[in-house]
C-alpha cells in the first residue's frame, strides 16, 4: 500500500542571481537520453528528534536560501529544455526568473524501513519523488522535493532529466547545494563562492563529433519514434513507462570492504586454478557488478538457454583526447555492452568467474574511441531479442553520495528509485566511507526472495 503524503507547498525557486540568459545546445552524449524516463533519486537523512515547526522554520528555509544560491552557479538547471522550429536538436533554455519546481510535504511512512536492509514494496518511495515537468512544447531540468518524517528525519527528492545532465553532474550540483546550505548556517563564512571542483563548465567546442554521431542519433530517434509513438521527433514528453507491478519490491545490501575482498580473493583462486588462468582486472567495480549479475541471473533461473547481457555506462571525460573537464557540465557517458550470453553461462560454478572475465575485458577495452559506438549501442538496446534479460548499473560508487551533508549529518540512504525502470542494479558507495559499495535492488517478489537467498552464499569465503 502506498504510504499517505500531504503535500504542504509547492513553490518555485529562482536562482538568486540570475540577470543573465544562457542558451546550450545538447550534444549527441545528451541527445541520447532526451525522450527517456528521467533520474530519481531519494536522499534520506535521519534526525529524531526533528519536529514540524523545527521543519518549517529551519531546514525548508535553509534548504531554498542555498538552493537558490546554488543555482546562480547552475543557472541551466533553472531552464528548460526546447526546440525551435528552425533547429534540428533541442537547446537547454535559461532567461531570468526562471526557477525550478520545489515541493515540500510531510510522510506517514515507516522512515527505517525504507532506509533499512529489508525488502519493501517499491511503491512506498513514489511519493517522495517529484514530478518532473514535460510536455511537447519544453521540459524542466530538474525538480526537488523534501519530505519530512516527524521524529524520524527527512529526505531529499530529486528528479533529473537525463538530457540535461549525467550522474557526474548531477552529484556535483547536490555537492554544491549541500556544501552552501552547510556553510550558509555559519554567519561567518561566505558561502557564495564554490570550490574550483564543483564549479561547473559550461563550454561545449570541448565535445568533438567528427564522425556526426549526433547525426546517427538522431536518425535512430526518427526511426524509433516512429514505431513506438506518433513519430513526433521535436516532442519533448517523456516516453510512457509501464507501471512496475505491486509486487515489485526493494532491496539493499551492504557490501563491506572485506566482503569485496572476499570476493576479489575468492576470484583469484578459482581463476588460478581453472583450464585458461588469466590476470583479471579485480577492481571493485568489477569485482561487485559481476557479482550482482551473477546473482541476478540465477535469482531469475528458468531455461539455461536464454539470452543475457550486461550493459555499464562509462564516463568518457577521462578516456577522451583531448580529456574533458572532470567538472563538465551535462552528459558525457558511453556505455559497454555485451548481449551474446546464454544464462547457462553463469548458472554453474564458474558462474561469477565467467561474468568477472567478461566484465573485466569490457573495461581493459575502454579506450579513447569509447564514444564511437554510441549509434551501435544504442540501436543494439533497441532490439534486444524476446524474452531477453539485460541487467545494467546506475550510480557509481565513486559519486561519494554519502559525503552529501546539508548540515544534518550524512545520509542514512540514498535510493536511485527510477531503477524500477528495467533490471538495474544501483550503485554507490557505501555509508561507513571506508571502501565499501551499497547496491540497490528492484525486482518481483519472488524473484527477490531468491536473490536474497543468494546474495550472501558467496559471502562466505
Amino acid at each position: 500500500m502506498v504510504s499517505s503524503l500531504n503535500v504542504i507547498d509547492v513553490s518555485r525557486v529562482t536562482p538568486s542571481d540570475s540577470s543573465e540568459s544562457l542558451t546550450l545546445p545538447l550534444t549527441f552524449f545528451d541527445l541520447i537520453w532526451y525522450k527517456l524516463h528521467p533520474v530519481e533519486r531519494v536522499i534520506f537523512y535521519r534526525l529524531t528528534d526533528v519536529t514540524r515547526p523545527f521543519f518549517d522554520s529551519v531546514i525548508v528555509p535553509n534548504l531554498k536560501s542555498s538552493l537558490s544560491s546554488s543555482l546562480s552557479h547552475y543557472l541551466p538547471l533553472a531552464g528548460k529544455l526546447v526546440w525551435d522550429s528552425l533547429d534540428k536538436k533541442p537547446t537547454l533554455v535559461y532567461s531570468p526568473n526562471d526557477g525550478v519546481s520545489f515541493t515540500i510535504a510531510e510522510s506517514k511512512a515507516d522512515f527505517s524501513l525504507l532506509t533499512g536492509n529489508k525488502p519493501f514494496p517499491t511503491t512506498e518511495l513514489y511519493p517522495l519523488v517529484p514530478e518532473l515537468r514535460t510536455s511537447d512544447e519544453s521540459a524542466s531540468a530538474v525538480s526537488f522535493q523534501v519530505t519530512l518524517f516527524p521524529n524520524q528525519g527527512f529526505c531529499v527528492g530529486v528528479a533529473a532529466h537525463h538530457a540535461v545532465l549525467d550522474g557526474k553532474t548531477t552529484t556535483m550540483f547536490l555537492k554544491s547545494w549541500a556544501y552552501t546550505c552547510k556553510l550558509q548556517q555559519d554567519q561567518t563564512v561566505n558561502a557564495s563562492l564554490l570550490p574550483q571542483d564543483l564549479t561547473p563548465i559550461y563550454d561545449r567546442t570541448v565535445i568533438k563529433d567528427p564522425n556526426d554521431i549526433e547525426t546517427e542519433v538522431m536518425n535512430h530517434w526518427k526511426s524509433k519514434l516512429k514505431i513506438i509513438s506518433d513519430g513526433n521527433v521535436k516532442s519533448l514528453k517523456i516516453l510512457p513507462t509501464p507501471e512496475p507491478s505491486p509486487d515489485v519490491v526493494r532491496f539493499t545490501l551492504d557490501l563491506t570492504r572485506e566482503d569485496i575482498q572476499t570476493l576479489r580473493e575468492r576470484l583469484k583462486r578459482e581463476s588460478s586454478a581453472s583450464s585458461s588462468p588469466k590476470e583479471l582486472r579485480l577492481s571493485t567495480f568489477v569485482v561487485t557488478f559481476s557479482y550482482a549479475f551473477t546473482c541476478l541471473v540465477r535469482a531469475r533461473g528458468g531455461d539455461p538457454k536464454r539470452p543475457i547481457g550486461y550493459v555499464f555506462s562509462v564516463d568518457c571525460r577521462s578516456l577522451l583526447d583531448p580529456p574533458i573537464p572532470s567538472n563538465y557540465f551535462g552528459n558525457c557517458l558511453s556505455a559497454s555492452f555485451n548481449m551474446k550470453l546464454t544464462a547457462e553461462t553463469f548458472m554453474g560454478e564458474e558462474g561469477f568467474l565467467n561474468a568477472a572475465r567478461m566484465v573485466s575485458d569490457s573495461v581493459e577495452e575502454l579506450d579513447e574511441t569509447v564514444s564511437s559506438n554510441i549509434p551501435e549501442i544504442f540501436a543494439a538496446n533497441s532490439s534486444l531479442p524476446p524474452g531477453a534479460q539485460l541487467i545494467s548499473a546506475s550510480g557509481s560508487s565513486r559519486f561519494g553520495v554519502y559525503g552529501l551533508d546539508f548540515g544534518w549529518g550524512k545520509p542514512e540512504r540514498v535510493a536511485i528509485v527510477s531503477i524500477d525502470q528495467g533490471e538495474v542494479i544501483s550503485m554507490a558507495d557505501g555509508r561507513d566511507g571506508i571502501g565499501g559499495v551499497e547496491l540497490g535492488f528492484s525486482l518481483q517478489k519472488h524473484e527477490m526472495e531468491n536473490l536474497i537467498y543468494l546474495l550472501p552464499e558467496g559471502l562466505k569465503g
